[in-house]
């Protein structure tokens, strides 16, 4: 379970942060079917197999956080024997996942109650956390108009338009990433998740920046939604972003030529007018 959750995580199969968190949470429970002779060795195996669940993807603070916090936890149970250490760490899952679900819920809740009737926005990407504050503010009556960027080369949009169109209420458009500044105008808002919040700086997926320097000229306010999970105030978190295959952007041959493909983007804070959490609403 472990090894084929990493290899989700790198394939980037889920595109929620908050997801795949849980996921690599989850995965810690196979350990218990394990036999280990000390707990020291049980504690090493559980280290080195939540390293690998971090290792998997580098720029998802909250799967760094919960997975650190789960190691801690354990740790810090002083456990004497095997049996207590897997009891402390099944206790630390359920803990860490039950938190990220509450602050994800919280969060979403605080975003929909900022969504007027008749609203028009534009948002990125993919974010469970955001389609399900659409989805509470659409059941309370709600109507919205939602521009999504295709969010290339992956597509990821295109995930994000199939299911706000299962939504009352709600009227879905797909557009190109390049045609965001085309429609910005028309819209009241900028909406995105994160997949983290470091040193001023808002990570997400590529394409972040341009729309949000492109509604910053145009005068449309950007708002950020997510847990505060994935806001990092204190160190041992360093986002890495990374560059992906260049087969997701031309099938073609690249002789003479580099492909750039970066996974994220880095957005100044000073373009966002509100982050949404859990905690409720901040202005950078």
């Amino acid at each position: 379970m472990i090894d084929e959750t990493v290899a989700e995580i790198e394939a980037m199969q889920t595109h929620s942060s908050s997801v795949v968190a849980v996921k690599a949470a989850n995965a810690l429970r196979e350990l218990a079917d394990r036999e280990y002779p000390t707990v020291s060795e049980y504690l090493r195996d559980l280290e080195h197999n939540s390293n690998a669940l971090r290792r998997a993807n580098p720029s998802h603070a909250s799967l760094h956080t919960t997975q650190r916090d789960i190691v801690t936890a354990v740790d810090e149970s002083n456990p004497d024997t095997v049996a207590d250490a897997v009891a402390a760490t099944e206790d630390a899952i359920d803990r860490v996942v039950d938190e990220v679900m509450t602050a994800k819920e919280d969060a979403a809740v605080a975003a929909a109650e900022r969504f007027e009737d008749g609203d028009t926005i534009l948002t990125h990407d993919y974010s469970s956390t955001l389609l399900e504050a659409i989805e509470l503010a659409a059941r309370d009556g709600v109507h919205l108009d939602v521009y999504v960027t295709e969010a290339r080369p992956r597509y990821i949009g295109r995930k994000t338009v199939r299911t706000l169109a299962g939504i009352d209420r709600v009227t879905p458009h797909l557009l190109t990433d390049a045609a965001a500044g085309h429609i910005l105008d028309s819209c009241d808002r900028v909406v995105v998740g994160m997949t983290c919040i470091v040193d001023e700086q808002l990570y997400n997926r590529v394409g972040t920046l341009p729309i949000a320097a492109t509604a910053g000229e145009l005068e449309v306010p950007m708002t950020v939604v997510g847990s505060s999970t994935k806001i990092i105030d204190e160190g041992g978190f360093a986002f890495q972003n990374e560059n992906r295959s260049a087969t997701e952007v031309i099938r073609e041959p690249t002789e003479g030529f580099e492909v750039v493909n970066p996974t994220y983007d880095a957005t100044p804070l000073h373009l966002v007018d509100t982050v949404v959490t859990d905690e409720g609403v901040e202005r950078p």
